[in-house]
């Protein structure tokens, strides 16, 4: 059977949580399905307090932010979540599927759709890569903050952006060591508040190297490390070997843009925001009038900007299902204002330019 709901949301994370607690506000039926064992998508396994205002709930955990954000829509009747569920398919239709666990399928009929899916870890190429030990940031931080595993005993984070250094810091506060951290780049790319914590604690970042090789038969059993030239050649003769037995990534993110894909939604390849994004309005609309994008496969940034962009998309969608909201243009004129701060200075420079390149209006 196919389901008819309002408006579905694929993604319960800090975009997809806040589209739905705008859009049910106004009386909106809605069903939030996301893959994971619990609500929150990556403010589950976020243990650093955010910056920003009130708006972003500035000076609060992840995690707790995620808590928050389940709580107050836990006692609203027309909202709806499935977790462990997957969103496999988007058809001509309109006819979304989804699978819950091995052996449950749901089919969706939504009048209004927000595609929230988050982004995926890049991976990088070395001799070695495959072995036990090698991870990406995201399932380290599943480890730690999640199941309270540590991934090893002594770490090599690849990755000197905000996730490899605040990634750093939680090893640290877990009690793991951190060899170094190495990046590619002549800079640090995150923010210095983090960079500073995990120095004042004796970790080195090294600009200008990169990792080499993973060593071991089994598993890691140590790292090769090198700088590299202006072209991002190693520079023989550079290498040192670093005694580890845990090797993590934290090259960057690339959209979960799959269902986007699917949808026939208009696409443009913007490496500033990470990959290929959908092109979209003001209001979070794609191409696609009843789709609407939010969070980091519209393009990569931090969780704040995704609540905001969720709030927006929540909100539209609300008003184009019919809802009414009479200060509808204030409250998307403030979403705009808040997001302009977080984007402004120096490090989002690079997000500013993408988002020059997809934003539109359609007729």
């Amino acid at each position: 059977m196919i389901r008819e709901v309002e408006f579905l949301i694929i993604g319960g994370g800090p975009a997809g949580l806040s589209a739905a607690l705008a859009a049910t506000e106004y009386g909106i039926q809605t069903v939030v399905v996301d893959d994971g064992i619990n609500l929150g998508g990556q403010l589950t396994k976020q243990t650093h307090k955010f910056f920003g205002s009130k708006m972003e709930r500035a000076g609060t955990r992840g995690f707790v932010i995620g808590q928050q954000l389940v709580g107050e829509l836990s006692g609203r009747e027309n909202f709806e979540a499935l977790t462990n569920t997957t969103a496999a398919g988007y058809y001509p239709d309109g006819v979304v599927t989804a699978v819950r666990g091995e052996d449950e399928l749901f089919k969706f009929k939504p009048k209004k759709i927000l595609i929230a899916t988050g982004a995926t870890e890049r991976m990088i190429t070395f001799p070695g890569n495959d072995l036990p030990g090698v991870y990406g940031a995201g399932a380290v931080q599943t480890f730690m903050n999640e199941f309270g595993v540590v991934p090893g005993r002594r770490v090599l984070m690849v990755g000197a952006g905000n996730i490899g250094l605040i990634v750093s810091y939680q090893l640290l506060q877990a009690g793991v060591p951190v060899a170094a951290i190495v990046e590619i780049t002549d800079h640090i790319g995150g923010y210095w508040v983090h960079a500073s914590k995990v120095r004042r604690l004796g970790v080195p970042i090294l600009t200008g190297y990169t990792i080499v090789e993973a060593k071991g038969k089994e598993s890691v059993e140590g790292a090769v490390i090198a700088r590299v030239d202006e072209k991002f050649n190693v520079i023989p003769g550079t290498e040192i070997e670093v005694d580890v037995d845990t090797i993590c990534l934290a090259v960057g993110l690339t959209p979960t843009a799959e269902l986007l894909f699917q949808s026939g939604v208009k696409m443009k390849y913007v490496p500033e925001l990470g990959g290929d994004v959908p092109l979209r309005d003001r209001f979070m609309r794609t191409s696609h009038p009843d789709i609407y994008v939010a969070g980091d496969v519209a393009g990569i940034e931090e969780a704040s900007s995704a609540m905001l962009e969720g709030q927006i998309a929540g909100l539209a969608a609300a008003k184009a299902l019919g809802a009414q909201i009479p200060d509808f243009d204030e409250k998307i004129a403030a979403l705009e204002r808040e997001l302009q701060i977080l984007r402004a200075g120096p490090l989002p420079e690079r997000v500013r330019r993408g988002l020059e390149k997809v934003r539109v209006e359609w007729k």
